[in-house]
């Protein structure tokens, strides 16, 4: 057995108590120790580090380690506010801080998603122990990961307990100096007060560090707290605003040149021709580089330029020929593969069953009134604002020193990102020095590290010259990691009295996580093809709806497509089939549609609470101007509850959206503000999608290319968007997608309620 399966076994069978007791002590004490001592990070002149997150100035200015990039989801200033306030310390006084590749600095909730156990389950020991081996594994590979709407569940814990152990030391290193007790002193404003007098934390950080912690640490609850939960500034704002904000596209070094890239255009085919006399006849180019392909980046060419037109220009003028596809699979075939998934859905292969509950698919035999429906979604594109690009760097070694490599890239997974520049380089990570810019916009796109490949190849090449390699949009859409398409039936049983007793649902689609593995993290890629990828079932079996009897499965079937996490994942196309068929279940039973689904949540007080706020707020029942009308869904996913009401009109053939009301419930709030932001660039995301989002493959190329044929919201199309936060204790869950997934459904919803027409694929489309 080699080391990679030892391990993989040892904890999967530790986890469920057979053997690898031993590892899992230890792999707790490392998950455990999240804060850290001062040793753990790297001090500065004119600094003192109290724990691996936390660095106080002289001058009183507090350094803090924030894990996450930001990519416009605000986490830049929600994570520091967590800190803030546990040390009392105003937020403008706050400076963030770059993580080195500590394993405490990773994320641990992504490794908990493999496991499936409906909510009403997840606090079985099974479910426990699986939970813990998740954590588990994520501390032990300590990886980098921004994505899943993690940021704030991962960090809160251990931010709030770093602030608080920081505090606690410059406490007893005030009360020592005064010679009072400790517990007769207070923080406010960055300093420490008692009786009048105070200490500012610059000032009392040297003695603080050479302290032992006092224990225990008292953390605030939630009434203590005065900065969480406000609309603080954003920290991010002022750089945005004035330009300094650095993007990819906006790094600039001493003598850079750059280039253009054009991949082949059909995954798994191999280059074997380029003709580039006319590229390099045009003034200004300096070379053409061909490069490999590797971590699922197609082979292809990079102009090199004195100008990032210029090289455009020469890429273009470039002509690809390449090989037949390397593979079983061939050429992509959108029309074939959809037809191919609807086939599957009348087939007897069998699939992976994520959920069943009493009779199971049994119930459709068991007597009542049975309905039906098909419903599938399209693959779909992430076309981020900011295209893909990379500025590389490569240093030849010199004097016996080693060759060095530096990146500049706007990723989600520097974890990632380091070792597809190790296996691309070949250099060891040590000699790859990699920085991390903003990012114009991530949506899962930027969890790959396809476009640091021909970066590196060209830096290679060009040494020691830095080279910007800047993709064009028609490069971004047809090189994509798309959101997979998927097919679904789904059956509903009802009884006499138009209750639901049954849900069954079979549905189709390719696997993604085991793609993604092999691509960007190659010693788990095997890990990734041992369970069922659930991320392509999640949200058909795992909402509150209290059905008696219940059977969902789940059929993976092969395509060539290359494709990799969208915003919300699999949530993002089942919670259209779940909440539309959840509808067409109402209308059947001859129901209201918020009193079908309250009746289904008797047990389920926060669902019922946010379902009823936005009804609520957006005036449910109440009479619309003619022309229009409402529809609703719910859904849960990434921890947080949604509900959504939109509010519908017909132009022609076109739905139009006036209004979506949104209320949810994501536990503790930390900034309201930035929760709103995130429901409004959900809402616009989901609402491009549903009107208008949809790739398509002839012969493995992909059809759409730019806005033009890949159409987005416009200004004049955004609807009203309001939100509603339900107040809770209960720890944070994630924001950054769970208000995608119910706008389709709801905007489906309402466009049946206006037309008597139920609309069962997407994009939407009205005759």
């Amino acid at each position: 057995m080699k080391r990679r399966g030892f391990v993989i076994t040892g904890l999967v069978a530790g986890a469920v108590g057979v053997a690898g007791g031993s590892l899992l002590v230890g792999v707790r004490r490392l998950s455990a120790d999240r804060v850290g001592g001062p040793e753990d990070l790297v001090p500065q002149a004119g600094t003192v580090c109290l724990n691996a997150w936390v660095r106080i100035g002289a001058d009183g200015a507090v350094g803090i380690v924030i894990p996450p990039v930001e990519m416009g989801q605000g986490v830049h200033t929600a994570l520091p506010m967590i800190v803030a306030e546990e040390l009392d310390v105003p937020l403008a006084q706050v400076q963030l801080l770059t993580p080195d590749a500590a394993r405490r600095y990773g994320n641990r909730v992504l490794f908990t998603a493999s496991a499936w156990f409906h909510p009403d389950n997840d606090n079985t020991w099974l479910a426990a122990r699986l939970r813990a081996l998740g954590l588990a594994s994520g501390a032990v590979l300590g990886v980098q990961v921004t994505g899943g709407s993690a940021s704030v569940r991962e960090y809160f814990e251990p931010l709030r307990h770093a602030g608080a152990a920081a505090r606690a030391l410059l406490v007893a290193a005030a009360a020592s100096r005064w010679d009072v007790s400790a517990e007769d002193c207070s923080t406010a404003g960055g300093a420490v007060w008692h009786r009048g007098q105070h200490l500012v934390y610059g000032a009392l950080a040297v003695q603080a560090a050479g302290l032992a912690l006092p224990e225990p640490i008292l953390l605030k609850n939630p009434r203590q707290r005065t900065l969480v939960g406000s609309a603080a500034p954003r920290l991010d704002v002022p750089a945005k605003v004035d330009g300094t904000a650095r993007y990819g596209a906006d790094i600039r070094l001493p003598d850079m040149v750059y280039a253009a890239v054009r991949g082949c255009p059909v995954p798994g085919a191999p280059i074997t021709q380029v003709e580039s006399a006319a590229a390099l006849a045009i003034e200004g180019v300096l070379r053409i580089v061909r490069y490999e392909g590797a971590a699922g980046c197609a082979p292809g060419l990079a102009a090199v330029a004195r100008n990032s037109w210029v090289a455009q220009l020469a890429a273009a003028a470039c002509v690809l020929h390449w090989g037949p596809v390397e593979g079983e699979l061939g050429p992509a075939n959108s029309a074939a593969l959809l037809e191919g998934m609807r086939e599957a859905l009348d087939g007897t292969s069998g699939g992976t069953v994520f959920h069943e509950r009493g009779q199971g698919a049994a119930v459709l035999e068991q007597g009542g009134r049975v309905a039906s429906a098909d419903y599938s979604a399209p693959w779909l594109a992430h076309a981020t604002m900011e295209p893909m690009n990379c500025t590389a760097q490569w240093l030849p070694g010199a004097g016996g020193e080693p060759a060095r490599l530096r990146l500049w890239a706007p990723t989600q997974a520097p974890s990632f990102a380091r070792a597809t520049a190790v296996r691309v380089s070949g250099l060891a990570e040590s000699q790859i020095e990699l920085q991390v810019t903003q990012i114009g916009g991530g949506f899962g796109r930027r969890l790959e590290s396809d476009f640091l490949v021909p970066a590196i190849a060209v830096a290679r090449a060009l040494a020691p010259a830095p080279v910007q390699v800047q993709w064009s949009r028609e490069e971004d859409m047809t090189h994509d990691f798309y959101r997979p398409a998927a097919t679904c039936r789904l059956r509903g049983v009802l009884d006499a009295k138009g209750r639901l007793l049954g849900w069954v649902t079979r549905s189709v689609s390719d696997a993604l996580t085991p793609q993604y593995l092999a691509r960007n993290f190659p010693l788990m890629g095997h890990a990734g093809g041992l369970l069922p990828d659930r991320t392509q079932a999640e949200g058909l079996w795992d909402q509150a709806y209290e059905i008696p009897h219940r059977y969902c499965e789940h059929l993976t079937l092969e395509t060539p497509v290359p494709i990799g996490n969208w915003r919300s994942v699999g949530h993002s196309h089942m919670a259209f089939f779940a909440e539309s068929f959840i509808d067409e279940l109402a209308h059947e039973a001859g129901a209201d549609p918020l009193a079908f689904r309250l009746a289904l949540l008797a047990g389920h007080p926060r669902q019922r609470a946010v379902l009823e706020l936005a009804a609520h707020k957006a005036g449910w029942g109440a009479p619309l101007a003619p022309g229009r009308a409402r529809g609703l869904a719910l859904h849960e996913s990434f921890g947080t509850i949604v509900a959504q009401v939109a509010e519908v009109s017909l132009a022609g053939a076109q739905p139009r959206v006036h209004r979506v009301v949104c209320a949810v419930d994501c536990g503790t709030v930390i900034h309201p503000g930035i929760v709103a932001q995130q429901v409004e660039g959900s809402v616009i995301f989901a609402l491009s999608a549903c009107l208008y989002g949809q790739i398509t493959f002839v012969n493995g190329r992909t059809e759409q290319h730019s806005f033009p044929d890949y159409e987005m919201l416009r200004m004049g199309e955004t609807p009203q968007i309001e939100t509603h936060i339900v107040a809770s204790d209960e720890p944070p869950t994630g924001m950054g997608e769970p208000a995608v997934p119910p706008l389709a459904p709801a905007v489906g919803n309402a466009l049946f309620a206006l037309t008597g027409k139920r609309l069962r694929a997407l994009p939407f489309a009205v005759e």
